[in-house]
């Protein structure tokens, strides 16, 4: 049966999953949120209604990172998203952690905020999370000094949850010239041909950017 990933293309959680499916060419219905009864479907499989979701036959896989990891236990392909070494794996694991929590959720956090009531909104919040993100950019700029990927010089796990973190943070809270390591390693990302296809896969959703997409990338 076919696989089924309930999505949409400009969400970063969902190109994290999609460069997954495209580095291996894994074949996939794409049940499109935007299309008509899609996200009755979704709902009504996940109530919680944060996407994206798998459905392998009766089997239905919540959150991205273990989207991920059931395409590798389930549909292998030559490029091996988590290490079979288990030291290396751990790391992996760990730096998928860091990019989901401190770069993917705070630059969230200052979307969300700007798209608040202006009577809801919170300015400590949104400080808190630039704070954050700065934070995160010093000590990503250090790791990436002398490594291609995220760990070492093997695609993983943590590069496709670096990906879309990075594109979209660096739009929301730009990454300081300084760090020239991390703005080469989210260059090098930007030019793998799985999250290439993502990027411009969501280029005609643009305009959804609340903050104003800039003119590059």
């Amino acid at each position: 049966m076919t696989l089924e990933l309930f999505a949409h293309p400009f969400s970063s959680y969902c190109q994290k999953a999609l460069i997954a499916f495209y580095e291996n060419d894994i074949p996939f219905t794409y049940r499109m949120l935007e299309d008509p009864g899609v996200g009755e479907e979704f709902a009504a499989l996940w109530p919680i209604k944060r996407f994206p979701i798998l459905r392998d036959g009766e089997r239905v896989v919540l959150e991205t990172s273990v989207v991920i990891e059931y395409l590798a236990v389930h549909y292998p392909g030559p490029v091996r998203l988590i290490p079979e070494d288990a030291d290396l794996a751990l790391e992996v694991r760990m730096l998928d952690r860091f990019f989901d929590n401190y770069v993917m959720t705070p630059q969230g956090d200052i979307v969300f905020e700007s798209l608040r009531p202006a009577e809801a909104r919170d300015p400590y919040g949104a400080d808190q999370a630039r704070k954050m993100l700065e934070t995160s950019y010093a000590w990503l700029d250090d790791l990436m000094k002398d490594r291609t990927w995220a760990v070492g010089e093997t695609f993983t796990l943590a590069d496709c949850a670096a990906a879309p973190s990075l594109f979209y943070a660096d739009w929301t809270h730009r990454i300081p010239e300084q760090y020239v390591h991390l703005l080469a390693y989210r260059a090098r990302l930007l030019q793998r041909p799985s999250f290439a296809r993502a990027v411009d896969e969501a280029r005609r959703f643009r305009h959804y950017f609340p903050l104003g997409a800039p003119d590059r990338d």
